[in-house]
């Protein structure tokens, strides 16, 4: 792997480099569950409910009127056993009976039309509160600065979104049946039993106390478990997200077992969770069930016995078992509610993480707008790291005027992207400043500095709507016309022409009914349509073939005429013709010039020249070549002879793999030597006692063009002792093993060298398993 031998860097800086300058850490901590006293989410999801109720008063009403009138009837049902027994069927009086069998029917009626649009009225306030919070978690999310959701799983903020939204939508849709009306039927029921006898009221009045003194002890527990449920499930999601993306090398290399596997401890950790949380709301159910049955024989016995003695009428007993039996059985509702009510406490609590985060990058305070630009863009001891332990960026000084052809260039995690991303002001330096025509960047609108650029990344991301819509989203409100002219430019208006529905043909999730060429002439043309004074140009065309790449520069070039265009590439070819290269080495800049002094100074540059140069790609991808004389910038093929150096160029194999596919594992046997024609590819080394686990890995560097590895695994005839991945449509140059060796053969100084350098990558290897 010759990276670091290139750069002049040693091994050993190499791996405590191995995370990508140009990209923050990607892992995340789980989140701990709360302290089990923790229930600050319940209050949080009462404060929403209760803003939401008071911005529409009127509503508000008719509501509590309609529960009110549910809560009448369902009193006035006990209360007319004491009028029916005691007058009614004890006076033989049929009058009596007959009004208080149609007042209570009319009494049903009123109360199944007051209910009907009682759960009219609160369905749509339900969808109110949920879209409240669905717009404002949105709309914080569009806030947030890069680093969030560079450091946050996908599958988390899909969570907030899914599982935990879903159970605030529980609550809320029990919350009249098992909350609110229970809750209006036990505080009347409670009041009328004293109107009927206060000696019975005082015993029954215990139900309450007794029906809330267990769920109070296991409440914050049951909150804890689950809290944790809900962290377990946006693990569960995340595994099957991500096992869902890479379905392909699953089944390439056979993986499902693998998936399976980890797919099922994830499963076991979500099962104990689970279990516990069914296990607490069961013992807030039970707890109180519990004590108000005893107290029901307690109050029907003393009942029974004062009328035995004469003491209460037969129609007021009657009367009173009843509403007491509303009062146990509203009593019981409420904490059968409980389990509802801590699984939205758990849901609000964590969409009030998603809420609090708090964007990194935001505009101060009297921000201006951002003047036309016209002079030159500086950056001024500018320094930046994605963690306070590691600067991915020291010390860089640079400017290059308006209207220039800028190229940052260098080694894999140099830190040429990050320079983008702070231009971009997608961060912000840690010290320093930069500078637009004297302006620091960090005293205007994000808004009105990135009007005035276009961007097109290296991963071309197209929103599942039409060809037209892809690329009005570079200027809203442009007309077809404009839509059309911008096509024009990018050289796709005819190819759209040609399409069945023409501009407003769907590209399909994420354009993948487009070729990768296509994909990038759309962003090139969403680009342009906003007329951009600075084109900022991030691995446009690294993820294309070799013709479209070439044709796609040459569209860029026609393009950039009257612009700024500062670019980021690995490809050095392409930044042949800039006006200013500047060259990054560990996030320091290394040297800059154009490309004829940067090769005349043999450097850095010059070696990554000479590197890449030497090997050709042609025919869409389908044939690559090394030029023998090449070999010598590869280290350990630099004794070679010129005959060695032919023999070894003659027996190299083309291949290609698409991105996200793995070259080979690690442990797999080594049967290959590799030279990277095109493409990107990461090192990876297991983490110590994750054989059963494919994700807990450490990647230790990036390859790129012209780099080789594989070597380790034929000098010694040992397992790959590291796991290669393509990160971006990938061409190889391949050695067989049995051609390898018997290159060995002809050398011995050759086999010398491999063996030494083998060596040491071994330790690399180890060291860098052991610190993962």
């Amino acid at each position: 792997m010759s990276r670091t031998d290139h750069a002049g860097r040693k091994p050993a800086d190499a791996l405590d480099n191995h995370i990508g300058l140009d990209s923050p850490p990607a892992e995340q901590e789980e989140p701990e569950a709360p302290a089990p006293a923790d229930l600050s989410g319940l209050s949080s999801f009462l404060r929403r409910v209760a803003q939401v109720l008071a911005s529409t008063p009127a509503r508000t009403i008719l509501i509590v009127l309609a529960l009110a009138i549910d809560t009448s009837v369902t009193i006035a049902v006990p209360l007319c056993f004491r009028y029916l027994v005691d007058h009614a069927i004890a006076l033989r009086d049929g009058a009596s009976l007959a009004r208080v069998l149609l007042g209570l029917a009319a009494a049903v009626v009123l109360a199944a039309g007051a209910g009907i649009g009682r759960d009219y009225l609160w369905a749509r306030f339900s969808i109110e509160v949920l879209n409240r919070i669905r717009s404002q978690m949105f709309e914080h999310l569009l806030r947030l600065s890069m680093d969030f959701f560079v450091r946050t799983d996908i599958a988390e903020i899909a969570a907030r979104f899914s599982t935990d939204l879903a159970s605030v939508e529980g609550a809320l849709s029990a919350a009249p049946g098992w909350a609110l009306v229970p809750t209006l039927d036990a505080c009347v029921s409670l009041v009328m039993l004293f109107v009927i006898d206060w000696r019975l009221a005082l015993v029954g009045s215990l139900v309450i106390p007794v029906s809330l003194l267990g769920p109070r002890l296991v409440m914050s527990r049951a909150a804890a478990a689950s809290y944790r449920r809900k962290i377990d499930e946006s693990g569960l999601i995340g595994v099957v997200q991500e096992n869902m993306s890479t379905h392909a090398v699953v089944r390439a290399f056979g993986l499902e077992h693998v998936a399976f596997a980890r797919f099922r401890r994830h499963l076991a950790t979500l099962e104990t969770s689970s279990f516990r949380t069914a296990l607490y709301g069961s013992l807030l159910e039970r707890s109180s069930g519990i004590g108000t049955l005893i107290l029901q024989v307690a109050v029907t016995g003393a009942g029974s016995t004062l009328a035995f003695r004469g003491l209460l009428s037969i129609g007021s007993l009657a009367a009173f078992l009843t509403l007491f039996l509303t009062l146990s059985w509203s009593a019981g509702y409420v904490s059968q509610y409980f389990p509802y009510l801590l699984q939205a406490a758990a849901g609000s609590r964590r969409i009030d993480e998603l809420l609090n985060e708090s964007p990194r990058v935001a505009d101060r305070p009297g921000a201006g707008e951002f003047p036309a630009f016209h002079a030159r863009i500086r950056f001024e001891s500018v320094a930046f790291g994605y963690t306070s332990e590691r600067r991915n960026l020291q010390d860089l000084t640079f400017e290059f005027p308006a209207g220039a052809t800028v190229a940052f260039v260098g080694p894999s995690g140099c830190g040429k992207s990050t320079v983008l991303s702070l231009l971009m002001r997608f961060y912000d330096p840690v010290s320093g400043r930069i500078t637009v025509d004297g302006i620091d960047i960090s005293c205007v609108t994000q808004q009105s500095l990135r009007s005035h650029m276009g961007v097109v990344f290296q991963d071309t991301i197209l929103f599942n709507t039409s060809i037209r819509e892809n690329i009005r989203l570079g200027k809203l409100g442009a007309t077809d016309a404009e839509v059309e002219a911008a096509a024009s430019a990018a050289e796709m208006h005819d190819l759209i022409a040609r399409l069945p529905q023409g501009y407003d043909t769907p590209v399909g999730e994420r354009g993948g009914r487009l070729s990768g060429g296509q994909r990038q002439r759309i962003a090139i043309a969403r680009a342009i349509l906003r007329d951009p004074k600075i084109l900022i140009l991030d691995e446009a065309t690294s993820a294309l073939d070799a013709e479209s790449e070439a044709a796609i520069n040459r569209t860029l070039r026609r393009l950039s005429h009257g612009r700024t265009v500062v670019s980021v590439t690995h490809r050095l070819a392409s930044v042949a013709g800039c006006q200013y290269v500047f060259v990054l080495e560990a996030g320091r800049l290394a040297e800059s010039g154009s490309h004829d002094e940067l090769l005349a100074r043999r450097g850095l540059y010059a070696r990554l020249w000479k590197k890449q140069s030497g090997v050709s790609v042609e025919g869409g991808d389908q044939h690559a070549t090394l030029l023998p004389s090449s070999l010598q910038a590869i280290p350990i093929f630099r004794n070679l002879t010129e005959a060695q150096q032919t023999l070894l160029a003659a027996s190299l194999s083309t291949e290609r793999l698409p991105a996200g596919r793995e070259v080979f594992r690690q442990g797999d046997r080594g049967d290959k030597l590799y030279v990277i024609g095109r493409g990107t590819v990461t090192v990876n080394v297991r983490a110590e006692g994750s054989q059963d686990e494919p994700g807990k890995e450490n990647m230790v560097a990036v390859l790129e063009d012209g780099d080789y590895f594989g070597e380790t695994a034929l000098i010694e005839d040992k397992p790959r002792n590291a796991t290669i991945r393509t990160r971006t449509d990938s061409v190889f140059l391949t050695l067989p093993c049995d051609a390898f060796l018997r290159l060995l053969d002809t050398s011995p100084g050759l086999r010398s060298r491999f063996e030494t350098v083998s060596r040491q990558r071994g330790r690399l290897s180890q060291a860098a398993t052991v610190r993962s």
